[in-house]
């Protein structure tokens, strides 16, 4: 037997997590389609240029007001 051997630990975290998996089998098929649905776009990059071209440098001091 080593010295280093210890009993098996899962945190309580992990058993939470198992136990869900378990009772809801669906799970990561569901968290994959909520992924897709908001994460997972093909992006435009053409348009993402030229939203960037129309950028508008910010002044230092937003909230001074022009001097007239």
């Amino acid at each position: 037997m080593s010295f280093f051997n210890r009993p098996h630990y899962t945190s309580d975290a992990t058993q939470f997590i198992q136990q869900l998996k378990q009772q809801r089998p669906t799970l990561e098929a569901e968290q994959r389609a909520g992924r897709a649905l908001l994460w997972d776009k093909n992006v435009d990059r053409s348009a993402s240029r030229e939203f960037r071209a129309g950028d508008v440098p910010q002044k230092p001091y937003v909230y001074q007001t022009d001097a007239g």
